[in-house]
């Protein structure tokens, strides 16, 4: 079998989220799965891309690309990572932004990267017998396969999966772009058309053979009008292709020992049967935020966007309270003004039990994973999630509220078999806290702790499962 992986971000080349992380590391867990057939993935070249990557590269061609009245290059350069062969399409006025989203011609760009696909295809002989598609910047490559290609002998063929990472974001547009910018026409209306504008999330959705989202729960959450931001009726249409494939993390990168360990700056490598270098990153941990090093004071940690759909409006809500035990707060990101301010202030007034890092450093949130002894996520929505994956890694404890992949990846350490985490159900600053505070209450008890800690290392995160699922959804379109 031939598939191509098609994203707007990769890891370790660009990359600024969840999306990034599964584009360079699912493709990669498929070959293991099975090495006879043949994975490719493509992504835009941006010039985030680090040079050092770039000279690795080799160029396999140029061409052109029509989308309407435009006619604009396209280089396609190819390199081979983790027996996987990325290809990257290059066009310095799409994608030398500085950023890889948040411009006012996103519509554009990557409508460009999508109509490139069938190019690059012609350009380097790769036709694949799946295309996988992810999130609305490629849903295009999905519509047009199906809208402009359906008749072509090789392209009309293929098949198509198309994943989506986070419903919220759906690609939405004016119609006014309909046949200027997405170059398509008047009869396809029907196929992208959704509350009067042009909805690419919807149009890949109707034309894709197959429909996953990142976690089971959340294949079943956005059916409903409370998760699905208004497409909940066009995906109980189409529920027949839909389906939930929870990711896994890249255990090699995330580990909290050998080469990745020591390029993220960990001071002291563990591992589940060699325990004494966590005291020691936490003791780091505590000295490189200005924190009083406690260790018998629990050091919990908090990563990620600060957007209402983390469940920032709780910890703002029961973060005083909190503070009052014995404990410490780590947190580090950007997001909302307003959170940012909390975060902000919270630090000041608090400057012994609170640091707020707020920025985006991926080294320093390795070392906040092997540092701290709790991870607290709070979300009110999460399709997946990957922190609670990764923190488990590293030996802290996940506590999570339990919505889309933190449902589908945490079980409490308080049921009869015994879980990998806390969690609470109901949406609430109370709740949180009680779970919180069953968290730090363990942490008191050093034998239970150490018997948590070790099922929660143990879990098994890693792609296997969910790359044979994948392999056994292409298997039954091909």
């Amino acid at each position: 079998m031939k598939l191509l992986f098609a994203a707007s971000e990769s890891a370790p080349f660009a990359a600024t989220g969840g999306l990034g992380d599964v584009a360079g590391s699912l493709p990669a867990a498929l070959k293991a799965v099975r090495p006879e057939d043949d994975i490719r993935v493509i992504l835009p070249l941006y010039d985030a891309t680090d040079p050092e990557w770039r000279k690795k590269m080799k160029f396999e061609g140029k061409c052109r690309v029509q989308l309407n009245w435009r006619n604009q290059y396209c280089g396609v350069f190819s390199l081979k990572y983790k027996n996987v062969v990325y290809y990257f399409v290059d066009n310095e006025f799409y994608f030398k932004r500085g950023r890889l989203y948040g411009e006012g011609d996103d519509a554009e760009r990557f409508a460009f990267f999508s109509r490139a696909l069938a190019h690059v295809m012609d350009l380097t002989g790769f036709v694949p017998d799946v295309l996988h598609a992810n999130d609305w910047q490629t849903a295009l490559s999905v519509i047009y396969l199906k809208r402009k290609y359906a008749d072509d002998e090789r392209l009309g063929r293929i098949k198509t999966v198309f994943t989506i990472h986070n419903i919220q974001y759906q690609g939405a547009f004016g119609g006014e772009l309909m046949a200027d910018v997405f170059d398509l026409f008047p009869s396809d209306w029907e196929t992208v058309e959704h509350n009067g504008c042009v909805n690419l999330m919807k149009g890949a959705i109707v034309c894709a053979d197959r429909v996953t989202t990142v976690s089971p729960t959340y294949a079943r959450e956005i059916l409903s009008p409370a998760n699905a931001f208004g497409l909940d009726g066009v995906l109980r249409r189409y529920e027949n292709k839909l389906s939930g494939i929870l990711n896994g993390i890249d255990r090699d990168y995330y580990s909290p020992n050998g080469k990745e360990a020591k390029e993220g700056g960990i001071p002291a490598p563990f591992h589940v049967n060699r325990m004494e270098g966590k005291a020691e990153c936490k003791a780091a941990l505590q000295k490189e935020l200005g924190l009083p090093e406690k260790p018998d004071a629990p050091l919990i940690a908090m990563i990620g966007r600060m957007v209402d759909a983390k469940g920032l409006d709780l910890v703002t809500g029961g973060a005083e309270m909190l503070l009052r035990d014995d404990l410490q707060l780590a947190v580090l990101g950007t997001g909302e003004p307003y959170y940012e301010d909390f975060f902000r202030s919270l630090s000041a007034r608090y400057p012994d039990k609170c640091k707020a890092v707020l920025a985006f450093d991926k080294h320093l949130a390795k070392r906040i994973y092997a540092g701290a002894d709790i991870f607290l996520m709070p979300s009110r929505s999460e399709p997946c999630g990957l922190a609670q994956m990764i923190c488990s890694r590293y030996g802290t404890v996940p506590v999570i509220h339990e919505t889309g992949g933190l449902y589908d990846s945490i079980r409490d350490a308080g049921s009869p078999e015994g879980g990998n985490g806390f969690t609470f159900a109901e949406y609430s600053t109370w709740e949180m806290l009680h779970a919180v505070r069953r968290a730090t209450g363990c942490y008191r008890m050093k034998d239970e702790w150490k018997k948590l800690v070790r099922r929660v290392m143990l879990t098994d995160f890693s792609w296997d499962q969910s790359a044979e699922q994948y392999c056994k959804l292409y298997g039954q379109l091909v």
